[in-house]
């Protein structure tokens, strides 16, 4: 009687190689993370390269190549495992437990952020909103989150291990505070203020404006508008 060959799955390679992925690329990494979350909930526990790229709104290939990058995954012909490659793809992020969080500017913005489900779930928790303004310390979120004085920030950082952080202050404050988390140790910063900021060496900012995506939709919607035929 022959023996049974046993399907060997794929091997999986580093975590992080040494060569850092682009932006663009850890941007469908990530929404390949949403999409095995959304499958795990829904009792899926295959999902093909097609079934990715889908979710990502991009080719089959790309997925391919994304993960390649990292490492090998799945098997051929069949799909990856939807909770091996959730839980690989998390460890490459570093998400195997909460990373801690601070958010600078505790105005309507920070305090909106620091309620939003979506930083304080799934590898993340904002532990504090630090501000410069008296008149705001002491103040709780709606989800409990406290507001600290600005001068605390690097006790703080340090004593939590802070690595991650959000600026949402006015823009002649955005570049001093980026500075003062620096100083503080804290290597990464998502940044809302509407103005192209001066990193020191180390530190990884990635900018959010807004206007610039709705002027952007704006242009769409004055162009289809240009379109309509008269009557």
């Amino acid at each position: 009687m022959a023996p049974v060959r046993r399907r060997k799955r794929a091997c999986a390679g580093p975590a992080v190689p040494g060569e850092a992925a682009s932006e663009a690329a850890t941007t469908r990494m990530s929404l390949y993370l949403r999409a095995l979350a959304r499958c795990e909930a829904d009792g899926i526990s295959v999902v093909s390269s097609d079934g990715l790229a889908s979710a990502a709104g991009c080719k089959s290939a790309l997925v391919r190549k994304d993960l390649a990058h990292f490492g090998q995954f799945g098997v051929r012909g069949v799909g990856y495992e939807v909770r091996v490659l959730r839980t690989r793809i998390r460890r490459i992020f570093g998400l195997e437990r909460d990373l801690p969080v601070v958010i600078v500017g505790a105005g309507h913005l920070g305090m909106a952020l620091a309620g939003y489900l979506g930083f304080n779930s799934r590898g993340f928790r904002t532990i504090a909103l630090f501000d410069v303004d008296s008149r705001k310390i002491s103040r709780t979120s709606r989800t409990g989150i406290p507001v600290r004085a600005m001068r605390e920030l690097s006790g703080v950082a340090r004593k939590e291990k802070v690595a991650l952080a959000i600026l949402a202050v006015p823009i002649e404050a955005a570049q001093k505070s980026l500075d003062q988390l620096a100083a503080a140790g804290i290597r990464a910063v998502l940044n809302f203020a509407p103005i192209r900021l001066k990193a020191r060496r180390g530190v990884h900012v990635r900018s959010v404006d807004l206007r610039v995506h709705l002027e952007g939709l704006a242009y769409h919607v004055a162009r289809s508008a240009t379109k309509r035929p008269r009557r």
